[in-house]
């Protein structure tokens, strides 16, 4: 963190018991830390987390969220989630879609189980079809667009520092880049369609105002 020439430093898939209070206190404390954290919560159910070998529960979870927002309330908070464990329920399906729209994270990731011999799962019962798991994941993503669409609407008009990344995939009419809580590659981006007369570069950071919002994205001008 303290090395000379950096400026954004970002935590990525740190597992839930990893993110202790003094974690969460240092990268509030810290500018150079990003506001974002990357916890891959798997599942909220305990029965599932105990075949899967985990700790920890929708309360624990729930109550760690609450926590790192109390310190930090415009923190970027990303989950992935997994369907289709064996032994997963549709009552503990339930409870993950149920815990996905109560915590309204701002970027979720689903996968579904998968056998691979020699993982410790791969032994257990109670398989799920993966038809289920796959319509599972569907669910959620469905639920999750419609809480990320929310969430980028409250973006519409804030004025946020963005790491510019160059022209957009989208169009060449349009460059693109990222805020401290938008992650590369996994999050969606900050679509820029007026840099105005400042003769703009890649790696460069600038201030944007938001103009628009879409499921997933933003769109914004360069000041």
């Amino acid at each position: 963190v303290k090395i000379d020439g950096l400026k954004w430093v970002r935590f990525l898939y740190c597992y839930p018991n990893m993110v202790s209070d003094e974690l969460v206190r240092l990268v509030a404390e810290e500018d150079r830390l990003c506001k974002y954290f990357d916890i891959p919560y798997q599942h909220p159910s305990r029965s599932v987390l105990d075949r899967m070998k985990r700790g920890g529960n929708r309360e624990i979870y729930e109550r760690q969220i609450e926590g790192i927002r109390k310190q930090m309330p415009n923190v970027g908070l990303r989950t992935s989630f997994i369907t289709g464990f064996p032994g997963e329920t549709e009552d503990d399906f339930n409870e993950m879609l149920s815990f996905m729209k109560n915590v309204r994270f701002d970027n979720v990731g689903v996968f579904l189980y998968s056998d691979e011999e020699g993982t410790g799962a791969f032994d257990l019962d109670q398989k799920v079809p993966r038809s289920t798991a796959t319509q599972r994941r569907n669910r959620l993503m469905k639920e999750q667009k419609k809480i990320s669409k929310v969430r980028l609407q409250g973006m519409v008009g804030r004025r946020v520092e963005v790491l510019l990344e160059g022209r957009s995939e989208e169009s060449d009419l349009l460059l693109q880049g990222r805020m401290e809580t938008q992650a590369p590659d996994i999050d969606g981006r900050v679509l820029i369609n007026d840099a105005g007369d400042k003769n703009v570069a890649p790696g460069g950071f600038y201030e944007v105002e938001i103009t628009e919002s879409l499921e997933y994205d933003l769109i914004g001008k360069i000041l």
